[in-house]
C-alpha cells in the first residue's frame, strides 16, 4: 500500500464546484438577457479520442443551461469549406464561442482555421490575439488547461509570487501560456522542452512543476522538492486499460505537498474553463464583461 503524504488537489471536486456556480450565474444571463450563452463545435473526421472530448463538452454545456451548436463534418471536408463554416458562426449572434476540436485532417492547417476565429469568440483561447493580449499582461479570453491548472494551483491558498516553477513542456496549447500565466501570478519560470540539458536539475530546485510533455512516467517522485506543488497534465493509457501521467505519482506522492491525480486532475478542469470563458464571451458581447 502506497502512503501518501502528499494533499490531493481534486480536480474533478474543483470543476463540479465550478460548474454550479457557472450553471447559477447562466441561469440569471438567461433570464435577463433573453438567451442562454451560445457554443459552437465543430468536429471534422473521426478520430476517437476527438469524439469523446466532443461529447463530454456537449455534456458540460446541457449541465450549465447553455445553447449547444454541434458541426461534425466529414474528414475529406475542405478548408475552404471548413473556413466559410467558421465565418457564418463568426456572424452568428446566437454563437458566444466557437471551438474548433483538434486535431483536424492533414490537408487542413490548424494555424489557419483558429486564426480564422473571432478571437471574441475563441472560448479555446489559442488565437494569437488572446496569446498576445496574456502576454500583455492584459488577459481576455485565456487558453483552458493552463487556465484549470491556476484554478488549481490557487486551491493550495500558496502566494505565487516569486515562486521557483518549471514547465515541462513547450507546446503552444500548453507549455507556453502556461508560463505566461505563471509570469503574470508572480512566478520565477523555466520553461523545459527536449532540447533542455539536466532535467532533473530544474525538477529538483522547482516549488511548482507543471508536467505537460506528453510522456509517460517522464518525471521521477525522487526529482520532486519536497513540499512542492506537482500539476500533471499528462494522460496516457497503459496496457490494463489504467490511466497514468507525465508523473511517476506513487513516488512523486510521498515527496510533493499538493499533486493532482490522473485521472481527476486536470482533465476536468480544462472542459470547465472552457465554460467559464463562454460566459465571459458572452457577456463581453452583451456589454457587461468584467474588464
Amino acid at each position: 500500500m502506497t502512503i501518501t503524504t502528499a494533499q490531493i488537489l481534486d480536480g474533478k471536486a474543483l470543476a463540479h464546484r465550478l460548474r454550479k456556480e457557472i450553471g447559477t450565474e447562466v441561469a440569471e444571463l438567461t433570464q435577463k438577457h433573453g438567451r442562454a450563452p451560445g457554443l459552437a463545435v465543430i468536429l471534422v473526421g473521426d478520430d476517437p479520442a476527438s469524439h469523446v472530448y466532443v461529447r463530454n463538452k456537449k455534456i458540460g454545456c446541457e449541465n450549465v443551461g447553455f445553447a449547444s451548436f454541434s458541426y461534425e463534418l466529414p474528414a475529406d471536408t475542405s478548408q475552404q469549406h471548413l473556413l466559410g463554416l467558421i465565418s457564418e458562426l463568426n456572424r452568428d449572434p446566437k454563437v458566444d464561442g466557437i471551438l474548433v476540436q483538434l486535431p483536424v485532417p492533414a490537408h487542413i492547417n490548424s494555424e489557419t482555421i483558429l486564426e480564422a476565429i473571432d478571437p471574441g469568440k475563441d472560448v479555446d483561447g489559442f488565437h494569437p490575439y488572446n496569446i498576445g493580449r496574456l502576454t500583455a499582461r492584459k488577459p481576455a479570453l485565456r487558453s483552458c488547461t493552463p487556465y484549470g491548472c491556476m484554478k488549481l494551483l490557487e486551491e493550495t491558498g500558496l502566494d505565487l509570487h516569486g515562486m521557483e516553477s518549471v514547465i515541462v513542456g513547450a507546446s503552444n496549447i500548453v507549455g507556453r501560456p502556461m508560463a505566461l500565466e505563471l509570469l503574470l501570478a508572480g512566478a520565477t519560470v523555466t520553461v523545459c522542452h527536449r532540447f533542455t540539458k539536466n532535467l532533473q536539475a530544474h525538477i529538483e530546485r522547482a516549488d511548482i512543476v507543471i508536467a505537460a510533455a506528453g510522456k509517460q512516467g517522464l518525471i521521477q517522485g525522487e526529482w520532486i522538492k519536497p513540499g512542492a506543488v506537482v500539476i500533471d497534465v499528462g494522460i496516457h493509457r497503459r496496457a490494463d486499460g489504467t490511466l497514468t501521467g507525465d508523473v511517476a505519482f506513487e513516488s512523486a506522492s510521498k515527496r510533493a505537498g499538493w499533486i493532482t491525480p490522473v485521472p481527476g486532475g486536470v482533465g476536468p478542469m480544462t472542459i470547465t474553463m472552457l465554460l467559464a470563458n463562454t460566459v465571459q464571451a458572452f457577456k463581453n458581447h452583451i456589454g457587461e464583461s468584467d474588464d
